[in-house]
C-alpha cells in the first residue's frame, strides 16, 4: 500500500449556530466530508447539536466565542466584553477594544472557563480540541490566557491559523487578504506561547483561502499541494506523515431570525455559501483527490504531530 503523505483533520466550525447548520454538518460528517466539529456553546442550537453529536458519534471540540452573541458566564453580562446591549463587540470590535486596552483579560479568562464548563455540562466530557471563533484565540494578550486555560484543563489540541500559499491568492478581496494576513501574524506570535504551555496543533493549517464561494476542487487541490510542497522542502526526516487541519463551514442557510448566538444569524450564515461548501465537501471528486494525493482523513485523537 502506498505510504500516506498527509493526515488531515477536517473541522466543521460553528456547530450549534442554528438547526440548519447542525443538519448540514451532520450530513457532511455522515458522508465523510468532515471528521470533527467545533461547538459554539452560546449558539442558539447548541443543545440540539450535542444531542446529534452523541447520536452519530461525532468527535466534538469547543469553538471558543468572545466576539459574537452573549457571554456564557452570568457575571459578565455587564462587563468589558460586551457593549451597551449586552452583546460581544463583534469580530473587529473585539479587536479594537483589545488594542485600545478596554478589555479586561481576567474577564476573558472567566468567559473561556465558563464556556469549557458549559461544554462539559452539555457533552459529559472535556473538549479534545479548542480553537477560537473568528480566530480571537491568537490575539495579543488573549493567546496567553487561552493557553493557560487549555493547559490547566488538559485540553491538548488547538489551532494555529498560518496557511501556506495565503499570499498568492489574487481572488481574495484586499480587505479580506489584509485581515487574514493579520490573523497569520498573530498566529505566528502565538506559537512560542502555545509551545511553552505544551499545546499541540497540526503541522499545517488550511481553510482561509477556501471559504464559502472560494471553495472549489481546484482551490482545495491548490491548498493541499502548497502544504505538501512545503513539507517536501523540509529535509528533516519524518517519523510520521505530515499533519494538517482544514477548517470548513458547511451547512444550510440560516433562516432569518432563527439561529445565531443571541442576536440572530449574520448575512454569511443566511447566504448559499454554507450549502456550497457542503456540496463540495461531499463531492466524490474530492475523495478522489485525497486518494490521488495519498491523504488520509482522521480525528485529532488519531493525529501525529511534531509539536
Amino acid at each position: 500500500m502506498p505510504q500516506i503523505r498527509m493526515q488531515l483533520v477536517v473541522t466543521g466550525d460553528d456547530f450549534g449556530y442554528c438547526p440548519r447548520r447542525n443538519q448540514g454538518l451532520v450530513e457532511c460528517f455522515l458522508s465523510g466530508g468532515i471528521t470533527t466539529v467545533s461547538l459554539l456553546v452560546n449558539g442558539s442550537a447548541a443543545q440540539q447539536a450535542v444531542e446529534l453529536a452523541k447520536r452519530h458519534n461525532i468527535p466534538i471540540g469547543l469553538h471558543a466565542n468572545l466576539s459574537e452573541g452573549v457571554p456564557v458566564c452570568p457575571d459578565l453580562q455587564q462587563s468589558s466584553l460586551v457593549n451597551h446591549r449586552g452583546l460581544f463587540h463583534g469580530k473587529m470590535g473585539f479587536r479594537r477594544c483589545l488594542e485600545s486596552g478596554q478589555l479586561c483579560l481576567t474577564q476573558v479568562e472567566m468567559e473561556l472557563r465558563a464556556q469549557v464548563r458549559r461544554f462539559t455540562e452539555l457533552t459529559g466530557q472535556r473538549p479534545q480540541h479548542m480553537d477560537g471563533h473568528q480566530h480571537v484565540h491568537v490575539l495579543p494578550g488573549v493567546r496567553l490566557v487561552f493557553a493557560q486555560v487549555l493547559s490547566d484543563l488538559s485540553i491538548p489540541f488547538t489551532r494555529v491559523p498560518v496557511e501556506p500559499g495565503l499570499h498568492s491568492c489574487p481572488w481574495l478581496p484586499a480587505a479580506l487578504r489584509s485581515f487574514y494576513s493579520q490573523v497569520e501574524r498573530d498566529a505566528l506570535d502565538s506559537i512560542p506561547v502555545f509551545t511553552k504551555y505544551s499545546l499541540r496543533w497540526p503541522d499545517m493549517y488550511l481553510g482561509l483561502t477556501t471559504m464559502g464561494q472560494n471553495m472549489t476542487i481546484s482551490s482545495l487541490q491548490r491548498a493541499l499541494s502548497h502544504a505538501l510542497s512545503t513539507e517536501s522542502s523540509d529535509r528533516t526526516p519524518r517519523e510520521h506523515p505530515l499533519s494538517a487541519e482544514l477548517m470548513v463551514h458547511p451547512g444550510y442557510p440560516s433562516l432569518s431570525g432563527k439561529g445565531g448566538c443571541g442576536e440572530g444569524p449574520d448575512d454569511f450564515s443566511q447566504s448559499p455559501e454554507r450549502q456550497h461548501e457542503l456540496r463540495l465537501l461531499t463531492d466524490p471528486a474530492l475523495s478522489a483527490l485525497y486518494q490521488q494525493e495519498r491523504i488520509s482523513l482522521c480525528t485529532f485523537r488519531e493525529l501525529h504531530t511534531s509539536t
